[in-house]
């Protein structure tokens, strides 16, 4: 594991410019870098170069999406990128759906290809943590984060990734903690990507 592509998955808008999850990239590279890893980056609102887009994500032992989460999932513009990144993508990172014409009841998301890989989603939210894990709370009824983000997971689990342990910062509007939210995001790197130059 050495290469790592993170994704900046924010669409800007005038109330949300997006300098937390920049900065979160920001830092996830320096950091990423001086540990010894190979790091390149990707905005999909701004540019969006299929080819390419899919070369990367052949070059990546790791992907990274950070986004603010939009209605309860990654914004359009990300969505929109994860789905023509995969679809341009068959043949190299997935093969069918894993079933055959003979069997087609066997075993649906099984043609993956990119076993190899790993993934890992950090994201930010207005929710704060309370609303998770918690059925006292009736909007998301106990659901984890996780819980929330299945249907991404669900994509990078078709290619046969692997998934890394999800990272948030919560509440960041109302009640934001961003210093020590850097400072979770950093443990939380440093945790899942051993320093290669040690």
């Amino acid at each position: 594991m050495k290469n790592i592509y993170i994704i900046n998955g924010h669409e800007p808008y005038e109330s949300s410019p997006g300098n937390l999850n920049r900065e979160l990239v920001d830092r996830a590279q320096q950091q990423l870098q001086a540990l010894g890893y190979s790091v390149k980056t990707t905005k999909p609102a701004e540019n969006l170069d299929l080819e390419h887009e899919v070369n990367m994500h052949l070059w990546a032992d790791v992907i990274i999406i950070q986004a603010p989460v939009n209605w309860m999932s990654v914004p359009w513009s990300m969505k929109r990128y994860i789905d023509l990144v995969a679809s341009a993508s068959f043949g190299q990172l997935w093969n069918g759906d894993g079933r055959s014409r003979e069997n087609p009841a066997a075993q649906y998301g099984s043609g993956g290809l990119a076993s190899d890989k790993k993934y890992m989603l950090s994201l930010t939210f207005n929710a704060p943590e309370n609303a998770f894990n918690n059925s006292a709370q009736h909007f998301f009824a106990g659901q984890s984060v996780d819980d929330l983000f299945g249907h991404i997971h669900l994509v990078y689990k078709f290619m046969a990734m692997r998934a890394l342990p999800t990272f948030v910062c919560y509440d960041v509007l109302k009640n934001p903690q961003i210093d020590s939210d850097f400072v979770r995001f950093g443990e939380h790197l440093k945790a899942a990507f051993p320093a290669r130059n040690a």
